[in-house]
């Protein structure tokens, strides 16, 4: 099967990019599952009901959330209701909404997603590797693939679990710094990992928030509300194919368009 994980959604500009680019990649890549993180998608803060049903109307079959997945009060209820939204599995028990969930491609094969939140330099959620061994091994009981979204700051961490889950998981694709790495590849295990998979928003910004901004707060060091940016948009994405019989990863490939 071809699965595609779509870099975190910023804004107006990221969702018109996913409009954009998704119906030619999904006609010419033969792409059975497309996965998208959508924790920025609303305004760069969060995502809504209308706003999560654009992005699966343009073709997306499953958001992956992090950090700001409670930024828009509305998700509170709706998270409970939408089993294609998966948050960060390892907020506290009684959490609306789920960390896991197990999806069909329109062709039948069955496959687990997780969502996992690190921990250094972020929220102090429970341990991600342990939540890890719980979910993962209790999804192999129903499916072969696995694949995870660990939204997560340090590239530390993330080549840590790409480690940790290579021959359980199929894919590790980090997401939430917004820059899409170069280390993409194919463990000993048959696990294909990225440190993380990119932005898809505004192209002519400071990770989707308008330059100047971000600049000043830098330089004065003085508070200031973030506004993402507009003009030029960028896609970023990963392309992974993996075995439908041993469920082990056979490549990944980055994808990086721009408009």
């Amino acid at each position: 099967m071809h699965l595609l994980m779509i870099g975190d959604i910023v804004g107006r500009p990221g969702r018109r990019a996913v409009k954009q680019n998704l119906p030619e990649i999904l006609s010419t890549m033969k792409v059975d599952m497309v996965i998208a993180n959508g924790e920025n998608a609303a305004g760069g803060n969060g995502i809504t009901r209308e706003i999560a049903r654009e992005l699966f109307s343009s073709g997306v079959d499953v958001i992956t959330m992090g950090n700001h997945v409670w930024n828009q009060k509305e998700i509170y209820t709706y998270i409970d209701r939408e089993a294609r939204i998966v948050r960060p599995a390892n907020y506290p028990p009684g959490t609306p909404g789920s960390g896991c969930g197990v999806f069909t491609t329109p062709n039948g094969v069955r496959l687990g997603v997780v969502n996992l939140s690190g921990r250094v330099f972020m929220q102090d959620l429970d341990c991600p590797f342990r939540k890890a061994d719980e979910l993962v091994g209790r999804l192999k009981e129903e499916v072969g693939i696995v694949f995870m979204d660990f939204h997560a700051e340090a590239s530390s961490e993330k080549v840590a679990m790409g480690w940790y889950m290579d021959g359980r998981a199929s894919a590790v694709c980090g997401t939430h710094t917004h820059v899409q790495t170069a280390d993409e590849k194919v463990l000993p295990g048959g696990t294909a990992y990225i440190s993380d998979v990119g932005m898809t928003g505004p192209a002519d910004s400071v990770i989707g928030v308008k330059k100047d901004i971000v600049i000043e707060k830098f330089i004065t060091q003085m508070p200031r509300r973030f506004e993402v940016a507009e003009g030029l948009y960028q896609f970023n994405a990963v392309l992974v194919e993996i075995d439908d019989v041993s469920s082990r990863a056979l490549n990944i490939r980055r994808i990086q368009n721009f408009e």
